[in-house]
């Protein structure tokens, strides 16, 4: 499971920089903070 929230976290930063980059910065950033809130190494809201 902690597996699974790190990739998801990841996959997250990564699509919310990509946005960042194509000019959809609320997206974006929004995609960084859910991201970084998932993974296992942030406040994981699965514990």
């Amino acid at each position: 499971m902690e597996f699974i929230l790190w990739l998801l976290a990841v996959i997250l930063v990564i699509y919310g920089v990509v946005l960042l980059v194509r000019g959809s910065v609320l997206y974006g950033i929004l995609l960084i903070i859910v991201g970084l809130l998932v993974g296992p190494g942030g406040v994981s809201l699965f514990t």
